[in-house]
């Protein structure tokens, strides 16, 4: 289970008895925080921050624990702010400032210095507040009583990016083949990834996979071909096209287990040796959080699996998508998403289906692949681009709509969305700020926490929504 390290601060100019009582109230917030953040992370305690050697030790043992994903910080008293340079300087992990206190309300008629002196997180959280700045240390602030239900959610909001950065850290991405020929947007700084969010990109050759899909076994075959009758309606006659992908992604199980791969991109210029571009296996892997990017996107591959993560345990859909093309009906204006085959049943609204149609495009046989119907609801559109010397997330606010009409000739999967505040400036917003058309869509993540992960992890962001206005729009491109 990954857990978050509590740091409480305070120092020792008010007796012992007063750190005696600050550790009894950090023990009992401990306990709560973990309840109410069962199952998603567990709350441990350290020693309350009395000496910079304490913090140095604290703050060492969260950054070289593999199961801490992040810290949170408190101070219940006043915490003299240079005794924490040192430890912060030595921090690895997501840091949450917790602004709050252990009482809720003022004992009116009882207060007195003792209780001003132990219950004095405005002066020391203050004095705190100002070293994380002056350090210029990303951290996230969350202000108000610990109980109350709007802070709690923040800090589980909080627990979901940090697990999410954790996994980053670790990200191994697999390109069979190179970027698309020509592509600007989908191509990167591989190193400067790594460097920033621990993507550890490598190219393989196709013919690493293809000597694995030449090795895959009958029976290995109808095993996945048993999984895909269970998840999916059959809805073709060509069962060996759909057997051709149960190879493939029977094949890439092997390679992402043996490579430690947690996403890959492939690309329609280079199949040699296979019948067919992956279709359904792409699409089901990327139902067990696999990221995937198409046209050797290293990048979208890399953020679709970071944010799938980060939206593990939440209600609604999110992964890869591609923009494709609108029906421009005045003041009705619509966006159609989808891609030659890799769309994940995610966003099925309805029983994918299998079926094999052709592929104008890579020159191979016909390949099976899901179509379905996309599902309905507010959403987010994000994407991560390259813009030279530094990384830009864009997120815009969407919602996502039913289709106006069957479209029985387009057997793809694909999703259909509205842009926020509308048409003119959503997207008018998204091509000044240099969004490509490969993205990541989720119906369970919120601009917030995309704004946390950009804060956490130094990453420039722009936002686009309803409160996005024609007079934004040149700023966006002067960034």
């Amino acid at each position: 289970m990954s857990k978050l390290y509590f740091i409480v601060g305070s120092q020792d100019l008010y007796g012992e008895d007063c750190l005696k009582q600050v550790r009894k109230d950090a023990e009992e917030m401990t306990a709560f925080l973990s309840e109410k953040l069962k199952g998603k992370v567990d709350v441990e305690l350290l020693p309350t921050v009395e000496t910079s050697q304490i913090c140095i030790d604290n703050c060492r043992n969260a950054s070289v624990d593999d199961d801490c994903v992040g810290v949170i910080t408190w101070m219940h008293t006043f915490s003299p702010a240079k005794m924490w340079i040192k430890g912060l300087q030595e921090l690895r992990k997501p840091l949450l400032h917790l602004h709050t206190q252990f009482n809720e309300k003022l004992p009116y008629d009882t207060i007195d210095m003792d209780f001003m002196n132990l219950n004095q997180a405005a002066h020391g959280d203050r004095e705190y507040g100002f070293i994380l700045a002056r350090m210029n240390i990303p951290h996230e602030v969350v202000a108000g009583f610990y109980k109350h239900d709007n802070v709690i959610k923040k800090i589980s909001r909080f627990a979901d990016v940090a697990k999410a950065i954790a996994f980053s850290k670790k990200l191994r991405v697999a390109t069979f083949g190179n970027n698309m020929r020509d592509v600007a947007v989908t191509d990167g700084d591989r190193v400067e990834t790594q460097i920033r969010y621990g993507w550890e990109t490598n190219y393989y050759a196709l013919g690493d996979l293809v000597k694995l899909i030449n090795g895959v076994t009958d029976a290995e075959i109808d095993k996945k071909m048993d999984e895909y009758n269970s998840k999916y309606t059959m809805n073709t006659d060509n069962i060996e096209a759909v057997r051709e992908q149960a190879k493939y992604e029977a094949a890439l199980d092997k390679f992402i287990e043996k490579k430690g791969i947690g996403a890959f991109t492939d690309t329609f210029q280079d199949l040699h040796g296979m019948k067919q571009l992956p279709g359904i296996a792409v699409q089901n892997l990327m139902t067990k959080g696999i990221g995937f990017g198409p046209e050797g996107d290293y990048k979208i591959s890399a953020f679709s699996a970071l944010l799938m993560k980060m939206s593990e345990g939440r209600e609604g859909a999110t992964g890869f998508i591609e923009d494709y093309t609108y029906d421009l009906t005045e003041g009705q204006e619509l966006e159609l998403a989808s891609h030659m085959l890799e769309v994940p049943p995610a966003f099925a609204a309805n029983k994918p289906a299998i079926e094999v149609h052709p592929l104008s495009i890579g020159d191979r046989e016909d390949p099976a692949r899901l179509v379905f119907d996309g599902v309905t609801g507010d959403g987010i559109q994000v994407t991560l681009v390259d813009m030279g010397d530094r990384f830009r997330i864009i997120c815009a606010d969407i919602e996502l709509v039913k289709q106006p009409a069957p479209m029985p000739k387009l057997p793809v999967a694909r999703i259909m969305y509205r842009h926020k505040p509308n048409f003119e400036i959503g997207t008018a917003a998204w091509c000044y700020a240099g969004g490509a058309h490969h993205s990541v869509v989720s119906t369970a993540l919120t601009r917030d926490d995309i704004a946390m992960f950009a804060r956490l992890t130094g990453t420039e962001l722009i936002t686009i929504g309803d409160d996005t206005t024609e007079a934004d729009l040149q700023k966006f491109f002067m960034k």
